[in-house]
């Protein structure tokens, strides 16, 4: 089954691996449940948080599942004086993804993407495939190149 995430990374003619994982119907698990799930290490999955800066303008910040995001560092990265995370009830009609399967590759609107600094270290990433249960695998350059990402010291 392919679904919007699958069909935008296919149309860039980029590569990936989709994993499923068990889950209960509309139920997210958190992050590190997931790479346990897939037998991933922590630190190459990835979770998707969006946030409204001092402007009102939406971000899209992206880490590794068992890291925090640092505010202060989320907002000098993009130049705001502040930020903060959505609240999961302006996730679906911002982004057009459920809590647990938000991904940053096709949402409604391109928001400025940034990533934690760490993911050029890695040689591959995982990322909600946009649905819960789902993940894709690809390389950190290709992710970053399709949402056009940059990478920052965001993390606590």
């Amino acid at each position: 089954m392919k679904n919007n995430v699958m069909r935008i990374m296919e149309d860039a003619g980029i590569s990936y691996r989709v994993h499923e994982y068990p889950h209960t119907d509309g139920v997210a698990a958190d992050g590190q449940t997931v790479a346990r799930l897939l037998g991933q290490d922590p630190m190459e999955v990835y979770k998707t948080l969006v946030g409204v800066g001092a402007s009102g303008a939406h971000y899209v910040f992206v880490i590794p599942v068992c890291e925090a995001l640092d505010l202060k560092k989320a907002a000098r990265a993009i130049g705001e004086k502040s930020v903060e995370l959505i609240a999961v009830k302006e996730l679906l009609p911002l982004t057009g993804y459920i809590r647990g399967g938000c991904s940053p590759i096709g949402m409604k609107k391109r928001f400025p993407t940034v990533y934690a600094d760490f993911i050029t270290m890695i040689d591959k990433v995982m990322v909600s495939a946009g649905k819960i249960g789902w993940q894709i695998e690809l390389s950190p350059d290709d992710l970053i190149r399709m949402t056009d990402g940059k990478t920052a010291d965001i993390l606590q």
